[in-house]
């Protein structure tokens, strides 16, 4: 299963984005990503180009919360080259705007508001968003699991893998915050999931130390390695 360290916190790009490359720049990380929120375009290109020099794929996800400001973070991402473009719900367009560029569209399933984002939709409504999804040629879905309001995570995870069937990739974004959620839902279906708060806010392991030492737990725990 694949990690993303994300360098962001409260779903915004955080301010010292180009620092934490430079810390994390030894643990040899092979995905980092920031939010289309919290640094301008300049910055963004800024930051696609260090996560580059550090040997890393660029994941870029959309949590603009207007469907104008979506559509303009899809043609961003597109214009900085980004490796994998999250999150959003207007998945014709982003299909669409993305034609002919490399980059790998993974649009949010279920009903996502809000900013912070929290997630509406039943396990049943994600499954048939999924099988749209597939449909129309995304390479897989984001689903904000641990952000659920109206059903259970895993069993959204599950959906996304039954929607998807075994080609595309499920994503879990947000509030991933011990090896227990890794396991559940790596059992569950997901190939990938993001941290970025837990990690750089020192919370996803208690007590072991600043974000090198959080992000080598997440890593060993990804590995399940004890």
């Amino acid at each position: 299963m694949d990690f993303v360290f994300m360098l962001t916190r409260d779903d915004a790009t955080v301010a010292n984005a180009l620092d934490l490359i430079e810390t994390v720049r030894p643990l040899g990380l092979k995905h980092i990503g920031f939010k289309d929120v919290g640094a301008e375009p300049a910055t963004l290109k800024r930051i696609v180009d260090a996560i580059r020099e550090a040997g890393a794929s660029v994941w870029m996800e959309i949590v603009a919360t207007s469907r104008a400001d979506e559509l303009r973070a899809i043609a961003l991402g597109r214009a900085l080259g980004v490796d994998v473009l999250m999150g959003g719900v207007a998945a014709e367009e982003g299909v669409r705007l993305l034609s002919g560029s490399a980059a790998r569209y993974l649009p949010f399933a279920g009903s996502p508001a809000g900013h912070p984002t929290e997630l509406g939709g039943s396990a049943q409504e994600v499954e048939a968003h999924c099988r749209a999804f597939a449909a129309l040629g995304c390479a897989g879905v984001d689903i904000l699991a641990y952000r659920a309001t109206e059903a259970e995570p895993l069993d959204l995870v599950a959906a996304c893998r039954r929607g998807f069937g075994p080609q595309g990739k499920v994503v879990v974004a947000g509030s991933i915050d011990g090896a227990e959620r890794i396991a559940a839902i790596r059992a569950a279906g997901a190939d990938a999931f993001t941290i970025g708060t837990a990690a750089i806010d020192g919370t996803y392991a208690p007590g072991a130390g600043p974000l090198e030492a959080q992000l080598r737990a997440v890593l060993r725990d990804c590995a399940g390695k004890p």
